[in-house]
């Protein structure tokens, strides 16, 4: 008996290693970049198929996903508006990209920089950064989120959160 021990702890070892190959495998590919988008159009996100670039978040849902093109049409995904604003920073093509991001008010896509946003949405990575086609009460413009967000005004600031939410 003491000498089948190493021969079934061997064919256990290879086991396991047959099925994690096997499993492993079959696991439909997430996608964090798509290549060729020519035309600069919004890509369509299909839940749990595509991944934020930034945080590796999987999305989950198009309600406050975006998409940054560059000028060679790679389209990356992102599931909150803040991960895009931190992404795109130190990208030597930032001023030529293209955004795109999801509104909530007119469910569709529209140009991220011509979008409004308020301050205290619930999103993914909790920036609070929601996008909206028309003007809301208290949203500000493209320029204004992206300085909060690069400043760390946003939702993720405990003080911050505190003030905004009490509103």
């Amino acid at each position: 008996m003491k000498k089948l021990a190493p021969i079934f702890t061997i064919f256990l070892i290879i086991a396991i290693i047959i099925i994690v190959a096997v499993s492993t495998s079959k696991k439909e590919q997430l996608i964090s970049v798509y290549e060729k988008n020519l035309e600069k159009k919004p890509i369509k996100i299909t839940p749990n198929k595509y991944v934020d670039i930034e945080c590796s978040m999987t999305i989950k849902t198009k309600n406050h996903a975006a998409q940054v093109i560059s000028p060679s049409g790679k389209t990356w995904f992102f599931d909150d508006m803040g991960c895009l604003i931190k992404w795109l920073e130190d990208k030597k093509f930032k001023k030529e990209a293209v955004l795109w991001t999801y509104v909530e008010d007119t469910n569709r896509w529209i140009d991220a920089k011509k979008a409004w946003y308020v301050l205290t949405d619930k999103t993914p990575m909790n920036y609070g950064f929601g996008a909206r086609e028309h003007r809301v009460k208290d949203a500000v413009n493209f320029e204004k989120m992206q300085l909060k967000m690069l400043r760390g005004e946003n939702l993720t600031d405990p003080k911050l959160r505190k003030k905004l939410l009490e509103l």
